[in-house]
């Protein structure tokens, strides 16, 4: 079937974002009534806050021991570091992969990995550019710890940026996760860190594009052939 251009230009919007949208049209049907070029910007801004909010249909490629990029955004840096602390984890330092996510990115978070949620801590912070490598230790933060079926851990941190103000998680404890679900959200420009298990190298480079559900960061269990995609 031919993609329609509709398809391309109008997304789904996660229910989060309507009030949101709502507020900005308000503020612009008000802007219109005091001058005209005010509530064209108006018109513009409210268009932006839709997008920002959008949540598109991913196709999660299926397969044994997939990491799964959890956000949208610029690979930022990768590099040895302790995973949260309040994560209980071993402080041995492991592969971390930080993607950053910019005002223009989809904000919606997906789990790397199917597994459980072991555990899931928020840890009050500062608001410093989420691009520095400080922002990992010093920011507002939300860090869940996914245990997969085949015995390995895998630490994903949403973090607050310099813009960002509110961390939305979907999911609680105990929660059991497929790869590609939606789990979280940050308003507004934020970055996410995934730490990998012991030995596991990434397959992705600084400065890469990610997609959340689709792009593969690593392979836990050796090259496993891929499965189709499912829609999600």
């Amino acid at each position: 079937m031919p993609m329609r251009m509709s398809d391309v230009v109008l997304k789904p919007m996660h229910p989060e974002g309507w009030r949101f949208v709502g507020i900005f049209a308000v503020v612009t049907v008000i802007l219109f009534l005091i001058w005209e070029p005010l509530g064209w910007l108006g018109v513009i801004l409210t268009i932006w806050c839709y997008y920002f909010f959008r949540d598109p249909i991913r196709q999660v490629p299926v397969g044994d021991g997939l990491v799964i990029s959890p956000a949208d955004g610029m690979i930022s840096q990768i590099g040895l570091a302790p995973p949260p602390p309040e994560l209980g984890m071993d402080p041995a330092p492991r592969m971390r992969i930080s993607i950053f996510m910019s005002v223009f990115n989809v904000h919606v978070n997906r789990s790397p990995v199917t597994g459980s949620l072991t555990k899931m801590a928020y840890t009050k912070g500062k608001f410093v550019n989420a691009s520095l490598d400080k922002a990992s230790e010093h920011n507002e933060r939300n860090a869940l710890l996914l245990h997969t079926p085949t015995g390995h851990d895998i630490a994903c941190v949403q973090i607050a940026g310099l813009v960002a103000r509110r961390i939305l998680p979907f999911v609680a404890e105990g929660a059991a996760l497929q790869a590609g679900e939606r789990f979280g959200l940050i308003r507004f420009g934020s970055r996410l860190d995934v730490y990998l298990p012991p030995g596991v190298e990434p397959l992705v480079a600084e400065g890469q594009t990610m997609i959340a559900g689709e792009t593969v960061l690593a392979q836990l269990d050796g090259l496993a052939p891929l499965r189709p995609a499912r829609a999600d």
